[in-house]
């Protein structure tokens, strides 16, 4: 769409903001809708689209001017090529009368209309839902005293989560890494079924397909633990969302509905996704939502799982898992989380100094690094060599001229899975981008597109060849019609390993390194999280909570300017949207 006469170049200072050609767009097209000679109209419809694509469901223009600056993360500089009454300009704006208007005014916040739109199902359909009635066991107190050991003189969450989802339609589970959150879900599945009369129609699933294997896994284990006939209740393996929903959309009504929905990773579910996902649930289905609350939230618009936390809607059916059996929180990766988490910057800068100066240290669980050099060559070899045993197996598989079998792909994929790098960025000299070139080059491996050893992630969900988003895999030699050929193996849900033509791939990331978000739904025993040099707004508690808690055994944060570490743990993300 061509900008019109009306568009950012003549609205004054306009071209100094961050407001980009599809903000105006946006202002453009409402435009020619109705017409509006009021140049605030046309700043405050492109104002909403700019804060949808940073993740904020709507302008949020409560106290403004004063919270102009903190809403918008713009600099004063930025700030002054605003209208002055910029604000005045929200109710007389034509685009938000009738029920197709393209913005939405409620109050003090301006939606663009499918965002509106979504946050009015997602609050609808939870209020629906929690009119339901459900069959609670008779008995229950002694079904729980079953599956879980004697009471202790502190209160079991995990035992108060079972028990409310036993009674209630819907129930959010929040916790950190290891709280037991698919643990309490294996036991209430066996409890809903203890007391059904028939098999259940159970549906797992997760918005990645890491996330989703990680699901899978988790009940296959829990069935080899159990008798037979309580191990065959027990579903086997977890869809991604997008997977689920379009099968849904595919079958139509065909097939009987779930009688139990578990979502785990809720915290990474988009405003859109949610409200999708919501529809899809039948209301005479319990819906069980699992995640951590106090990770990233979502790439896309929406911060769902905090707000809900936070919120009205689900305060009564929110129950938070605080006991972790992963970290000690007096010690360790877990003494570093919490501090980080709570923003105590005291407590974090004195962890950082007493912290040893080492890249992943044998001596120590927790490490630092300070070093200003993002190309240090003595790190990058502490890599080289945590990684050796994946380059030892993969150099002996090229060796043999055998090709790969599934067997050996499963192995080379954990192998080198045991080792995170993740990042705060993806451009720039600390960013993901740079670290993936500087270790294929440490690591030994050529510099070209494609190569045996080449580790992947997929970007987004190609249904055609079964790969979702955060998939990830790796370029293998394979026996193709007795001939070696590179495939990418990806290791399912299921346990199994799907095959790949690299060309057929257009869209993978090399994640030697990844970023913290593409992180997310993943476990590594080690893990090196970088951060930049310089602030950047993505530095975040959430974000330097989340990268730690991808380790499970050993942690080393990078930040060569250590204050920015401090500060990013008192900076909370903050997004606009109603649902809280």
């Amino acid at each position: 769409m061509k900008l019109s006469a009306l568009t950012r170049h003549h609205l004054p200072g306009s071209a100094r903001t961050p407001l980009t050609a599809l903000d105006w767009a946006l202002a453009q097209f409402c435009h020619s809708l109705q017409a509006s000679d009021d140049e605030r109209h046309r700043w405050l419809a492109a104002l909403a689209s700019h804060q949808l694509g940073r993740g904020h469901a709507c302008l949020d223009t409560s106290g403004w001017p004063q919270r102009a600056a903190e809403q918008l993360a713009w600099s004063p500089e930025q700030l002054q090529a605003l209208p002055s009454d910029l604000t005045d300009g929200l109710h007389s704006l034509p685009w938000t009368q009738g029920e197709n208007s393209p913005l939405v005014l409620a109050g003090d916040k301006l939606y663009l209309r499918r965002a509106w739109q979504a946050e009015h199902t997602i609050r609808d359909n939870l209020q629906a839902r929690l009119q339901q009635s459900v069959a609670s066991p008779a008995d229950l107190q002694d079904q729980l005293d079953h599956l879980f050991d004697s009471p202790s003189t502190e209160k079991d969450w995990q035992r108060e989560a079972c028990a409310h989802a036993a009674q209630h339609a819907v129930t959010l589970i929040t916790g950190g890494p290891g709280t037991g959150k698919t643990t309490t879900v294996v036991k209430l599945l066996r409890l809903l079924q203890a007391n059904a009369s028939a098999p259940l129609r159970v549906v797992l699933t997760a918005p990645t397909g890491k996330a989703a294997a990680r699901l899978s896994q988790t009940m296959v284990q829990a069935r080899t633990r159990l008798p037979a006939g309580e191990a065959a209740a027990l579903p086997e393996q977890a869809l991604t969302l997008h997977r689920w929903l379009l099968s849904l959309e595919r079958e139509s009504s065909a097939g009987l509905p779930p009688d139990v929905v578990v979502v785990d990773e809720a915290s990474m579910i988009d405003l859109e996704m949610m409200a999708r996902l919501l529809q899809a649930v039948p209301l005479s289905a319990r819906l069980i939502l699992l995640g951590d609350k106090d990770q990233l939230a979502s790439v896309e618009a929406g911060a769902v799982m905090a707000q809900l936390c936070q919120g009205s809607i689900l305060s009564a059916h929110t129950i938070s898992l605080v006991h972790s059996h992963r970290f000690d929180a007096g010690q360790g990766i877990g003494q570093w989380a919490r501090a980080a988490n709570a923003g105590d910057r005291q407590s974090l800068q004195q962890l950082w100094q007493q912290a040893p100066e080492a890249c992943l240290s044998d001596e120590s669980v927790v490490s630092r690094l300070s070093l200003a050099d993002s190309a240090d060559s003595a790190t990058l070899a502490q890599l080289t060599s945590i990684w050796q045993p994946w380059l030892t197996q993969l150099d002996e598989l090229q060796r043999s001229h055998t090709g790969c079998t599934d067997v050996q792909a499963q192995s080379l994929l954990h192998s080198f899975a045991r080792v995170g790098v993740l990042c705060a960025l993806r451009e720039g000299r600390w960013g993901v981008n740079a670290f993936n070139r500087q270790l294929q080059q440490s690591l030994g491996f050529p510099d070209q597109p494609w190569f045996v050893g080449r580790p992947v992630m997929a970007r987004r969900n190609d249904y055609s060849l079964g790969i979702m988003n955060g998939d990830l895999g790796m370029c293998l030699p394979r026996l193709v019609d007795g001939q070696l050929r590179w495939r990418v193996a990806f290791a399912d849900a299921a346990g199994g390993v799907r095959w790949q033509v690299p060309g057929r791939l257009d869209d993978v990331d090399t994640v030697f390194a990844m970023t913290v978000h593409q992180s997310q739904g993943s476990e590594f025993e080690q893990v090196l999280l970088v951060l930049p040099e310089r602030n950047a707004p993505i530095l975040t508690r959430e974000l330097i909570y989340t990268g730690m808690t991808r380790a499970r055994q050993r942690l080393c944060v990078w930040s060569p300017t250590p204050l920015l570490l401090l500060q990013a743990c008192e900076r909370q993300v903050q997004r606009s949207g109603g649902l809280d």
